[in-house]
């Protein structure tokens, strides 16, 4: 590396004072670990001062310290000429002064192979930081300029793709929040449906289970096992045992995590097992599950779960959550609501996958491309 280019500071000099205004930007440091080409907007303001280094298309930022090995020394390629751009103070940048494709150098210093160069000069033991002169030091194989340029839009094009169906999974998250509002506000309805909705106490609508059991046999539930905010399990829990005490639960159950609800950690199960830790767990009564479960991710029941006891370890209030008033519509209703959300769960869930099934597509490229 210390033959390809020269490294240069970020911003000195300056305090907090500084920072927030002017007609100067600076690049900030979730910019530079986050983005292997730089994301030209996650700039922040401050004063303009010839004496800083100001940033040239092609230029490298590399961060200089992590909370972790694995992540120290990332970088990203600012591919813009945009004037008065600097630095930020807790990165160095580094300009090559060789020809190179700068799509291809990106990816490359993302690689594998790089990457583990880097983790070896990490130095530190609740913080880990590493030096510009040992960056220098690091070897990288480069082909011919037009291998490069394919690599590099290849990689480019990855990226995009991926950008693409994160934002249609985005939208799709967006989607089903105003369904939530919209739907349980009674501000959209199904054709056929015109009765009131009437009023219920939650706990006219659901049972709280307590019968708790140390049953091996059943397989268990803890919160680690579900993805937050999503509802679904990252693991098959169905050979998980241990004898641990547990709240039983049945199918078509509802579990809701109480301790820090704001974790929106619940769940909807298909199987018969225990939830091990601050679990609530529902069974409907005179309601259809499924609408129960889409009634708990509802802006009103959050606010009414996050009205709770404690402050470092917050759990829900059961009298409170359980006096308060929803409106419920008739069983078919219910029915056609839960039934549209589980569709829109499902598409949710199909794009998750795609997501991320080419983000490890991304992920084996660059180690084996890169040797």
């Amino acid at each position: 590396m210390g033959d390809m280019g020269d490294t240069f500071t970020g911003l000195s000099g300056k305090t907090k004072e500084d920072f927030g205004h002017g007609a100067a930007e600076f690049v900030t440091y979730m910019n530079v670990f986050s983005n292997p080409i730089s994301d030209t907007s996650m700039t922040e303001n401050v004063e303009i001062d010839s004496k800083q280094n100001e940033l040239k298309y092609g230029d490298v930022l590399f961060t200089t310290s992590s909370e972790t090995p694995q992540e120290v020394g990332m970088s990203s390629v600012w591919l813009s000429s945009k004037p008065n751009v600097y630095l930020n103070s807790f990165c160095f940048g580094y300009r090559p002064k060789v020809k190179i494709n700068y799509l291809f150098f990106a990816y490359l210093l993302r690689s594998h192979t790089v990457r583990e160069q880097m983790m070896l000069l990490a130095q530190g033991i609740s913080r880990y930081n590493i030096s510009k002169n040992k960056v220098m030091k690091i070897t990288v194989g480069l082909p011919n300029m037009q291998e490069q340029e394919k690599i590099g839009n290849f990689f480019k094009q990855l990226d995009n793709t991926i950008a693409l169906y994160q934002q249609k999974l985005k939208k799709l998250k967006e989607m089903k929040s105003a369904f939530l509002s919209e739907i349980f506000n009674q501000n959209i309805r199904f054709l056929g449906f015109s009765n009131e909705w009437r009023q219920y106490k939650f706990s006219e609508i659901v049972n709280r289970v307590s019968k708790q059991t140390n049953d091996a046999n059943l397989p268990i539930v803890e919160y680690e096992d579900i993805v937050s905010c999503e509802g679904r399990l990252n693991k098959d829990v169905t050979q998980k045992f241990d004898d641990r005490k547990g709240v039983i639960f049945e199918p078509n159950f509802i579990l809701f995590g109480k301790l820090r609800p704001y974790l929106k950690n619940w769940l909807l199960v298909n199987f018969k097992g225990k939830a091990v830790g601050d679990f609530w767990v529902f069974e409907s009564k005179n309601s259809i599950p499924t609408f129960n479960y889409y009634l708990i991710q509802t802006g009103k029941f959050q606010l009414v779960a996050n009205l709770s006891t404690g402050t470092k370890m917050p759990r829900s209030d059961w009298k409170t959550v359980s006096e308060t008033v929803y409106q419920v519509p008739s069983i078919e209703e219910q029915s056609r609501i839960g039934h549209l959300f589980k569709q829109l769960d499902y598409i949710i869930y199909l794009q998750e996958k795609k997501v991320n099934k080419l983000i490890e597509l991304k992920k084996a490229y660059l180690q084996k491309m890169f040797i």
